[in-house]
């Protein structure tokens, strides 16, 4: 039977994780952790076989929780369970010697695989991980036992194989910022013949109508015409929110639905989206759920090859937030 320690600071997640584990038989858990520095310790004590670990954790992150770790337990296998589906950040777990990488959002497909495979001897990096091949680690195509996320997929087409997606964000001091930044971006995908997706609040998307229409764009016209979207910010919210967490099925669910709109009545059509559901959750104090939904959007950016960009409005209280505003950075392809 397989030791494993549980690291995860996220305790729904680190709950369903554990009851995915205490099912099978030839897996033990023997400790739950959720922040890095804890891990550490427990590592210590514990000497587990096989440690699942999170990166965003508090006290201190989960590559150098496994540094640690490796440096005291070299035969310890490492698995990350992350949002993080970056190559860069891949290449650096392998790096520190991690046997495996599993994306959360793939977690009910992979993650049991990505164990196995690892206890074996082997190396597993879930299929979430694009633009990279990993010759020597194992993937699983396998159906999870619930359908949402592999029902999510809406397949390119051949010549959009090529990805040209972009997700970008700029912070600003202040709404007429805010609103300029939205204007310019909105402006610029309706002009080029994109569907354009606004996640905005009433006062905001009202501000946008009238502003693009002063600069001579038919918003209404392109509205009938299924080319500009726009959707109230917490209607949207409350489609995927969870007890104040993102859930990353209803997510891509919703997202699904809304692309599989757009392509009946547009075809293939680019589309771009410009939005403040991250932005809003951040301004109530979720900085945690502000980042995952980054992340949830960047992988609807490189699924659907999509153009989407984000504003925020800094507080002086976010502006203070440096581990936030830094993990918000990274989750974006280009800041302003």
């Amino acid at each position: 039977m397989t030791r494993v320690l549980v690291i995860e600071d996220y305790e729904p997640f680190r709950r369903i994780v554990c009851s995915m584990l205490r099912e099978r038989p030839d897996f033990q858990v023997v400790g739950e952790v959720s922040n890095g520095l804890e891990a550490v310790d427990k590592a210590k004590e514990l000497a587990p076989d096989l440690i699942l670990m999170d990166i965003g954790l508090p006290g201190l992150n989960g590559m150098e929780a496994a540094r640690r770790i490796r440096t005291l337990f070299p035969a310890c296998k490492i698995i990350f369970l992350t949002q993080e589906s970056s190559v860069e950040m891949v290449e650096a777990a392998l790096g520190l010697g991690a046997r495996g990488y599993v994306v959360k959002i793939q977690a009910e497909r992979d993650l049991i695989p990505a164990m196995s495979a690892v206890c074996e001897g082997g190396k597993f990096v879930s299929s979430a991980i694009t633009g990279h091949a990993w010759p020597d680690a194992e993937g699983s195509p396998g159906i999870p036992a619930r359908a949402a996320i592999q029902e999510a997929r809406v397949p390119l087409t051949p010549e959009k194989v090529e990805a040209t997606s972009s997700h970008q964000v700029q912070f600003h001091p202040d709404d007429s910022s805010f609103l300029a930044s939205f204007i310019h971006f909105a402006e610029d995908a309706l002009n080029a013949g994109r569907v354009l997706i606004v996640v905005a609040t009433q006062a905001h998307r009202k501000d946008l109508f009238e502003a693009l229409r002063a600069r001579g764009i038919d918003c209404a016209a392109a509205a009938q015409k299924g080319r500009y979207i726009a959707l109230e910010v917490t209607e949207m919210l409350a489609k995927f929110m969870v007890n104040n967490m993102p859930d990353p099925a209803r997510f891509l669910r919703a997202a699904a639905d809304l692309v599989e709109a757009i392509r009946k009545e547009n075809g293939d059509a680019r589309i771009s989206a410009c939005g403040e559901c991250s932005p809003t959750l951040w301004a109530q104090g979720n900085g945690e759920a502000a980042v995952q939904v980054e992340l949830l959007w960047d992988e609807i950016g490189r699924r659907y090859d999509m153009e989407i960009f984000c504003g925020y409005v800094l507080k002086r209280v976010q502006r203070e937030q440096n581990s936030v505003y830094a993990r918000i950075c990274a989750a974006h392809s280009k800041v302003g």
